[in-house]
């Protein structure tokens, strides 16, 4: 309306003008005043203390690491990497404030000018733009809601005044970088960096960084995880502010928009596989700082390395998956209806696999066709992928046209797939055996690797220090360790030959048996252990006595309670965990020290302050022997050569070395199958078998299904380890062709063939006439002197009792 027409009003229609003008300014008027009024008399005097922002201590969580600095685990409701302003790159403070308050650094806490411009936007009471300056959007972070209220913005204001005169602009975007929430349950940069692109913030290009910077105005409507073309809309605008404001070239702006984003959308995923060690780890810490471990930002670092972690990982889900494909194709594991209609068959889809369980590379799909040579099937992303040739091997029996309905393949079966070295899919399946490994330090008995299970995210049952088994022929070692301390060498001749014994029941005999049901007449104890002769064995334990034997079990850290006080004993029928075979089979590896398991090597709050260190007794400087250093050395050269020429042959064959000392085990019916033994100073034990104990298949046994898994680990462990020597200790003299303890030589030779233990030779330093063992039928002998004390945690738990650092 121009001046001119307002001119050639009457005067009445002039007044009335003037007088709606006059009361709209003054309502105005009354209105700002009762805002200022009720601002500096109910908001301002009532702002609350800003110590949360002025005294900040965010919400670090728990942080497990190897001890070559690779993060493995991270406990807390809260992602959060706290990043001081002076560190965080440049581009990422560049580019939250072209999009979020590119005056940040001119204004006192409120964007007048901006805001303003959002007014005019929000007249009619809806509210759609915002004018929160950085200061606001902490203010509102720390103390208030998001409700778009009167009341709440007046306070938010007041607050951003308080805080601009507490702290400086960098104090304040510090804040904002740190603790604003970004989706993924990622708060702050530094963690969203990690969880949406699995890298440090540093390391984020262009792209990346304008990508983050676009999430605070609404972390769900822009997560790139989840909407992806929200997400990418929202980074185009903050490349274009950039670029606006000059911070950017043109140049930088093309090629950040054209840069293809490879966004994690699982979550917050690590470079290494260790969700067994790191629960481990979580639960002891948990035990000494409760609550406060997912708050304080500790840090505890573990005594694995990345190479070794990764080199047992992949060794037992390889021969796991092995083990799967030699006994052949289970089935899908469901089937579907394939709708018709292209919205509900993806409905139909994306529901069926939605209920499939994670596991590491084994992706859910759905059956679209499927002939013997070709198998098209659907992922739950809608990805079309086909399977032909050798993908095809492991479900050869399930495409055939006479296959069982519950075994063939057709529209709407629910399978796996995985990809092999090269990139071509393959069907297969979720294995249903389980396995395990753990490897020590012989010397620290400090933790190289541990792998509890196939997949954590399927079974988090920890098998290495929770599943009790029967070790079978391994405990073997354990046995003829007992016997050279009554008299026996390695070159001792023993008879192998059917043997009858009385059984529970009257009437009744027990007749053990050799596995290949042969026998070779006098054989020398070293050949028994080394081809595992179980009736050599029975002999060996009648002779050495079963409550010495059983007692002696317990310097090598076995629970005595859970061990017949039968000759079964000598089969292994007792029950062991992976952890403590480890242990037992390091005291030959190290000489004839216990170790004791540690896993934690220390702990830090989140000021890196040292809270503990542990400080372990090496073998042979501080830690206590449990058995005869001769005693070690000659189960060890015993143990060489079941590995070069035994059972275990094909571990020497395959690495190449004459240090490798190892012991198969297998139970009856292939129950379980073991293999334990060391090389260098690196100790490890395998294990394979059914949570449900059953039979892992009559030709499979602890060489075919444990032993590859400790080979394979021990290639890579091994690789840059010389082989070691051991020296011959004092005391150990050649007896014929083997060794012997020095006092024993010239003593009539033992044979355990049915002899009655009277006619045994005598132990050294015994009274004329005693025996050196007891008749079986005899009363019980007195009792053994104690064991040494040698502190054992629970095989279900591991120890960080650490001393507190100075």
């Amino acid at each position: 309306m121009s001046l001119t027409n307002i001119s050639s009003w009457t005067w009445p229609r002039r007044r009335t003008v003037l007088i709606t003008l006059a009361a709209l300014f003054a309502t105005g008027v009354i209105t700002l005043l009762g805002a200022a009024a009720y601002y500096f008399i109910v908001v301002a005097p009532n702002v609350p203390d800003i110590d949360a922002v002025t005294d900040y201590k965010p919400k670090v969580p728990l942080r497990i690491y190897t001890a070559d600095n690779v993060l493995i685990g991270e406990f807390g409701e809260e992602h959060r990497d706290f990043i001081p302003v002076s560190k965080m790159p440049d581009m990422i403070k560049k580019a939250v404030l072209a999009i979020e308050d590119k005056r940040f650094y001119a204004h006192g806490g409120i964007d007048w000018i901006r805001a303003l411009g959002a007014a005019r936007s929000n007249m009619g009471g809806r509210f759609r733009e915002g004018a929160s300056t950085i200061t606001m959007q902490v203010a509102r972070n720390f103390f208030l809601s998001r409700e778009k209220l009167v009341s709440r913005k007046l306070n938010e204001i007041a607050l951003a005044y308080k805080i601009e005169r507490a702290l400086n602009k960098d104090q304040i975007l510090e804040l904002y970088l740190n603790h604003i929430y970004l989706g993924q349950r990622a708060y702050g940069f530094g963690s969203a960096a990690r969880t949406y692109f699995g890298k440090p913030l540093e390391r984020l290009s262009l792209a990346e960084t304008a990508m983050l910077a676009g999430l605070p105005q609404n972390p769900a409507r822009n997560n790139p995880a989840v909407n992806p073309k929200k997400a990418k809309q929202r980074q185009m605008s903050v490349l274009r502010s950039l670029r606006s404001q000059g911070q950017i070239s043109e140049a930088q702006y093309r090629q950040a928009l054209a840069e293809p984003l490879r966004v994690n959308t699982k979550g917050l995923e690590f470079e290494t596989r260790a969700e067994y060690v790191a629960e481990l780890a979580r639960q002891a810490v948990y035990a000494q700082y409760k609550e406060e471990a997912y708050t304080r930002g500790i840090v505890v670092v573990t005594t694995i390395r990345k190479a070794d972690q990764d080199a047992a990982y992949e060794s037992l889900r390889r021969n796991v998956l092995d083990y799967d494909l030699r006994h052949g194709y289970r089935g899908p594991e469901g089937f579907i209806d394939l709708p018709a209609a292209d919205d509900e068959r993806e409905e139909a889809i994306d529901e069926a696999l939605g209920k499939r369980p994670r596991v590491d590379r084994l992706v859910p799909v759905v059956v679209r066709y499927a002939t013997p040579k070709l198998v098209s099937v659907e992922t739950a992303g809608g990805d079309i992928i086909e399977i032909k040739g050798d993908g095809l091997r492991l479900a050869t029996a399930a495409l055939r046209a006479n296959a069982k309905p519950a075994l063939k393949l057709v529209p709407g079966a629910v399978i796996r797939i995985t990809q092999n070295a090269k990139k071509a899919w393959a069907i297969s399946q979720v294995p249903q055996v389980s396995a395990a490994f753990v490897a020590l330090d012989a010397n620290t008995g400090a933790y190289r690797a541990l792998v509890g299970g196939f997949d954590f995210n399927m079974r988090p049952f920890n098998a290495v220090t929770q599943a009790w088994r029967q070790p079978g022929s391994a405990i073997k070692p354990f046995v003829y360790s007992a016997a050279l301390e009554k008299g026996f060498g390695p070159g001792t001749l023993i008879l192998d030959e059917a043997l009858d014994l009385p059984g529970e029941n009257a009437g009744n005999t027990w007749s053990p048996q050799n596995d290949d049901f042969k026998f070779e007449g006098p054989i020398t104890m070293r050949h028994a252990l080394a081809h595992s002769k179980n009736v050599v064995s029975v002999r060996v334990l009648r002779a050495a006595s079963i409550p010495f034997t059983h007692q002696f079990l317990g310097h090598f850290g076995f629970d005595a309670a859970r061990h017949p006080q039968n000759l079964t004993m000598a089969l292994g029928t007792g029950a062991v965990t992976p952890q403590q075979m480890a242990v037992a089979y390091a005291v030959f590896a190290n000489g004839g020290y216990r170790v004791q398991p540690h896993l934690i090597a220390s702990i830090r709050d989140g000021n890196g302050k040292l809270l503990a260190q542990a400080t372990p007794p090496v073998a042979g400087q501080g830690g206590e022997r449990v058995i005869d250093e001769r005693n070690a050395f000659l189960v060890d050269s015993m143990l060489r050569d079941v590995a070069r020429y035994g059972t275990g042959a094909a571990a020497t064959q395959k690495l190449g070395r004459a240090d490798i000392a190892g012991k198969t085990g297998t139970t009856s019916d292939a129950i379980d199958g073991w293999f334990a033994g060391y090389g260098g100073d690196v100790v490890g034990v395998a294990w394979m078998g059914y949570a449900e104990p059953r039979s892992l298949g009559g030709r499979e046994f602890g060489a075919t299904l444990a032993m590859p898994i400790w080979v394979d680990y021990m290639r890579v462990a091994l690789a840059k380890r010389p082989e070691q020597e051991r020296p011959v200790p004092e005391g150990l003299t050649r007896d014929g062709d083997d060794w012997n303890y020095t006092e024993y030589l010239g003593q009539p030779e033992v044979r355990a063939i049915d002899v009655d233990p009277w006619d045994l030779p005598r132990a050294p330093g015994d009274p004329d006439g005693a025996p050196m063992d007891e008749p079986m039928d005899a009363p019980a002998p007195d009792p053994l002197p104690p064991l040494p004390q040698v502190p054992s945690a629970g095989p279900t738990e591991v120890r960080i009792e650490l001393p507190h650092a100075n």
